[in-house]
């Protein structure tokens, strides 16, 4: 499971949005965002869950009223150096448009921390929706973790290595549910950067998803285009087939002719024809939403609908 050469600026700048669209080749992020501002959907900014600048987050609230809504805490990728949740508002609006309470937080990242700090981090903002979810119309005990290439990385790992919410001082037995986007699960670092970032002590055993299935994990949809040139294909076939060795729900969606970007593009209103991902999204929050995660598995074959707005 290798992860295929990545380019620092293109997953954010790739992403921000849609050279898919228009054919340009520099795009901002401000084209994505923009329908965002009439959403009617309800932000706030900058809630801080530790100390540092970089631990912050930002919570977006469904415009109907909800006083026990399932929370969705998005992480973005970028490599583990860069990013920032502003720049993901368009996640934010898409996910709160569901009708869920939607946490984007901020993580530091490299070169100011290396593995496994960032996970520290996120594992403290999952601590910060569980102590206050309810403030926001959230329910603290009907948490999905998802997040978004380096970002499915996070979420799988937070939902999968309880060590990290038990340190924080977080429940894993709140988390219904995992949603990764073109994660790279196993994860084999190619070049210096990746090298530095995840560095000895560690070894792949620390950093790899897969180690750590485990029986009675969170339900988990995994979703990615098969032209992904980032992240090899394999990454999530293989986590979906360790989680079903061990009897877990999990469901794989793959888009045909899509890439790296298109999954995160296609949560943003110009780019939601890209791929069917927000109809997928929602289909698996209403199944694990309404029994709280303790669905009978997948199939080891699901037969879902892809390419279609």
């Amino acid at each position: 499971m290798r992860l295929h050469r990545w380019s620092r600026a293109a997953l954010p700048l790739a992403c921000a949005l849609m050279c898919a669209l228009s054919g340009c080749t520099a795009i901002s992020f401000g084209l994505a965002n923009l329908p965002s501002y009439f959403s009617g959907i309800r932000r706030s900014s900058g809630v801080p869950y530790g100390t540092d600048a970089r631990q912050r987050l930002d919570v977006y609230r469904p415009r109907t009223v909800c006083a026990d809504c399932p929370v969705i805490v998005f992480w973005y990728g970028g490599s583990w150096d860069n990013g920032a949740r502003q720049e993901y508002r368009f996640a934010g609006v898409a996910l709160a448009q569901l009708g869920y309470v939607t946490v984007i937080p901020d993580y530091r990242v490299y070169p100011q921390v290396r593995f496994p700090l960032f996970l520290e981090d996120g594992a403290q903002a999952v601590a910060w929706v569980e102590r206050h979810a309810a403030e926001y119309g959230g329910n603290p005990q009907r948490i999905v973790l998802m997040g978004h290439s380096a970002g499915a990385h996070m979420a799988a790992m937070l939902a999968l290595n309880r060590s990290y919410l038990d340190h924080a001082g977080a429940d894993p037995a709140r988390i219904i549910g995992l949603i990764g986007l073109a994660g790279p699960y196993g994860l084999v670092p190619n070049n210096a950067r990746l090298n530095d970032i995840f560095h000895a002590p560690f070894t792949p055993r620390d950093w790899q998803v897969i180690g750590y299935v485990r029986s009675h994990a969170p339900p988990a949809l995994l979703l990615q285009g098969r032209a992904d040139k980032l992240v090899a294909v394999s990454n999530t076939e293989e986590l979906a087939a360790t989680l079903r060795a061990h009897s877990d729900s999990v469901q794989t969606v793959f888009y045909d002719h899509r890439g790296h970007v298109d999954l995160l593009a296609a949560l943003s209103l110009p780019a939601r024809s890209r791929a069917p991902v927000l109809r997928d999204v929602a289909v698996f929050m209403h199944r694990v939403s309404a029994d709280g995660g303790n669905s009978a598995p997948f199939d080891a074959a699901p037969t879902v609908p892809i390419d279609r707005p």
